[in-house]
């Protein structure tokens, strides 16, 4: 059964009514964040706006209180769906790495005796041109992509964010391009609530001093919950108020909370930046772009790509053009004959070593048979088919039967040196010692 985009996506995110809604990870500080909205304005609309439609005698103008408040209430939750549940602007991943800035890099490999080893590399970062001035992007390697300007990678929702701001825990979604703007009305209209209910429940303690003719603390003791809500507006203004100012500098300014927090401290000139007006603008003015992905769109297969070239293709030197050495060739000789030794019929032996005479030096095959048969990394069923070998220790020499071997054969063990003169000087050695053992 084929799939959808949600279901198998990346990141952290999470996808409610089968993709249409798409959260951060920390979905549930939202319902937090709904507590903190509806309760405060459900106990104004109970104790305080009811007792003030009657307080206003033409038309019936108090009725306006509670009306406004509870519009204004539905709006803010309204703001604060758009913010949270929808894309903030992600960028889609890459399923390769971008191959059209693949380069060669040379690289010492202790494994091929000094050989420089290609390998496939790409730069970290590159320069791209913003209102005529350069700017310099990074590759991101979780989402292998070139970060388009004034991006960056959430770690939080694992996710390349499109003109970054911050990851807002209060709201459970990170803020970037698609939902920013629904994000400072969210925080403004939250700060004009917060002194709407401040305003009207300092208005019913003053009404309540009228109607008893008493004093403050006797009108906010008839009310004790307008007082509540007084301290809980005068809390929040701090907060959401501040955070409102805050960002109004920033849309000034042209700059996000990840620049403003990251590059205080370098001074350097804000390529972004068109003049207060049209920063303004930019944000409420243009046109909200799409969402580049369709999270309800079935998973495509992807097509199959040419492969990359092998790093034995890359061997050959470029510049030159000369084949490999031939210290290099005896060594992958050395290999191919070690796969070949575990086959169980010795004849097949001599024509794995023919068909492969032409990729390396020629070996008499003879030669090669016994230097196979000499290996001490032989595997049990090579050993099983010499039967009239006897593998015994005595005067610390091996003796083999000679209607195996001539009398005239050497038997010698096939290794890989790290240096051919060490290996040199053991092979003379053990040659020395079987001329000396007697048959």
């Amino acid at each position: 059964m084929a799939q959808r985009i949600y279901q198998v996506w990346k990141g952290r995110n999470k996808f409610l009514f089968g993709g249409r809604l798409i959260f951060g990870p920390d979905a549930k500080s939202l319902l937090v964040t709904l507590l903190l909205i509806i309760a405060p304005m459900t106990v104004f609309c109970v104790f305080v706006a009811r007792h003030l439609r009657h307080q206003f005698s033409s038309y019936n103008a108090g009725y306006a209180v509670l009306v406004v408040a509870i519009v204004f209430t539905i709006y803010v939750l309204v703001l604060l769906l758009l913010t949270s549940a929808r894309d903030p602007g992600i960028i889609p991943r890459a399923s390769h790495p971008p191959e059209e800035v693949f380069r060669y890099e040379s690289t010492a490999s202790a494994e091929a005796l000094g050989r420089q080893t290609p390998s496939l590399q790409f730069p970290r970062t590159k320069e791209v041109m913003v209102n005529g001035m350069p700017v310099r992007v990074k590759y991101c390697e979780t989402c292998m992509l070139y970060r388009p300007p004034r991006c960056s990678h959430c770690s939080i929702c694992n996710n390349c964010v499109e003109r970054f701001d911050h990851h807002c825990p209060w709201v459970g979604q990170c803020i970037g391009l698609r939902n920013y703007r629904f994000f400072f009305l969210f925080v403004s209209s939250s700060t004009l609530l917060c002194i709407y209910v401040f305003a009207m429940s300092a208005y019913y303690i003053k009404v309540e001093m009228d109607n008893h003719q008493g004093t403050v603390w006797k009108a906010m003791r008839e009310s004790p919950a307008s007082v509540v809500l007084m301290a809980y507006c005068f809390i929040s203004l701090w907060f959401v108020g501040g955070l409102t100012g805050f960002h109004l500098y920033l849309i000034g300014t042209n700059q996000t909370t990840y620049e403003n927090f990251r590059y205080r401290a370098d001074n350097r000139f804000n390529v972004y930046n068109r003049g207060c007006l049209s920063n303004f603008l930019e944000v409420f003015c243009t046109k909200v772009k799409p969402s580049p992905n369709n999270f309800r769109a079935f998973v495509q297969e992807e097509i199959q790509r040419p492969s990359l070239p092998t790093t034995r293709e890359a061997e050959v030197d470029d510049s030159s053009g000369q084949p490999r050495s031939k210290v290099e060739d005896d060594l992958e000789l050395g290999g191919d004959l070690l796969k070949i030794s575990q086959r169980r019929n010795i004849e097949d032996i001599d024509e794995e070593i023919r068909s492969r005479g032409s990729n390396g030096p020629h070996h008499n095959s003879s030669e090669t048979e016994l230097t196979v048969l000499g290996s001490e990394t032989q595997t049990p069923a090579a050993r099983s088919d010499i039967r009239h070998s006897s593998w015994e220790r005595r005067s610390r020499s091996w003796e083999i039967s000679p209607e195996i071997f001539g009398p005239n054969s050497l038997v010698t063990e096939s290794r890989s040196y790290g240096n051919p003169k060490e290996g040199q000087q053991l092979l003379a050695t053990e040659r020395n010692g079987i001329s000396k053992t007697p048959c």
